[in-house]
């Protein structure tokens, strides 16, 4: 499908909710009956609204699917992304709206309390997502469980797909459709440390990717595309323009840019570069509210 053609550079689909921002003074907290934090907020995002507000604050023609509840936290969830310009498309669910309960300490670090309410049966019609899936350049799928079925249609139009699978530890059976399944895959180095380079090599061996990034936090992030070698490209981190206040977002930013580098036609060096530009500028602000520009990324990558 040429660009002319396509309605959207990319459909996200799935991974919408609500943060709880609670800011401690250190991780992990110390047990107690009551702990004395500061104001404590909310903030619409999750890690498919958070991609899909990023690549749209970059310029990128967007559309949002999911399912969310009809009640406060879905309400949250529309205006945010009405006020980010996503064209966003949610079917009702009855388990109502996800949402997570983040604890931030000092340094912007935090631990996550994810509530995946989404019961097991939950899909998403075909006549739904058929129509918006045809109009796509690039299609990025949240790990949310409904979204696994889309996968054969998206293979059967020869639509482009990435997904980002967080800190999966490699052996998680919820993950690896989708590690096996995308073109494109990325994932955090938390939950297998010295290991990610052989999870790299083995999504590459089995799977369909073309390129796989982990992405490392403050030590920046690894790129192995499948031509090239067997041994991941570093790419370094990025300093913040301003001080770190909360890395909530920072992962999916990431994703954004590096989605912008790839429907772009730059290179996966060059694409992970412009990620890390976009994840450091997430930190600056809390609840993931930080989106780059494209002026402002472009301008910080080169």
């Amino acid at each position: 499908m040429s660009q002319q053609q396509a309605a959207y550079d990319v459909l996200v689909v799935g991974g919408s909710g609500v943060d709880t921002i609670v800011r401690v003074d250190s991780l992990p907290v110390p047990l107690a009956d009551s702990v004395h934090v500061g104001p404590i907020e909310e903030w619409p995002g999750h890690t498919g609204g958070n991609v899909a507000l990023g690549a749209r604050a970059l310029g990128l023609r967007v559309a949002f699917l999911d399912c969310i509840g009809d009640d406060w936290t879905g309400a949250q969830v529309r205006e945010r992304l009405a006020k980010g310009d996503v064209e966003f498309v949610p079917l009702i669910s009855p388990a109502g709206t996800r949402r997570a309960v983040n604890l931030v300490d000092a340094g912007g670090r935090r631990m996550s309390f994810y509530d995946a309410r989404d019961p097991d049966d939950l899909r998403m019609p075909r006549d739904f997502y058929l129509p918006r899936l045809r109009r796509a350049r690039h299609v990025h799928l949240s790990i949310t469980n409904f979204t696994r079925f889309l996968y054969d249609d998206i293979e059967d139009l020869g639509i482009p797909v990435s997904t980002d699978l967080h800190d999966w530890d490699g052996l998680a059976g919820h993950h690896r459709e989708f590690a096996l399944r995308s073109d494109l895959v990325f994932f955090s180095t938390a939950c297998v440390g010295e290991g990610f380079t052989a999870l790299m090599r083995e999504i590459l061996r089995e799977g369909r990717a073309h390129t796989v990034v982990a992405t490392a936090g403050a030590d920046g992030s690894y790129v192995l595309p499948r031509e090239g070698g067997s041994t991941p490209h570093h790419v370094p981190a990025i300093a913040p323009p301003a001080p770190a206040v909360d890395s909530n977002g920072a992962g999916d930013a990431f994703v954004s840019g590096f989605l912008y580098g790839t429907l772009t036609g730059r290179g996966v060096l060059d694409c992970a570069r412009l990620g890390a530009v976009a994840g450091a500028f997430a930190c600056t602000a809390p609840g993931s509210t930080a989106l780059i520009s494209q002026q402002a990324l472009l301008g910080a990558g080169h």
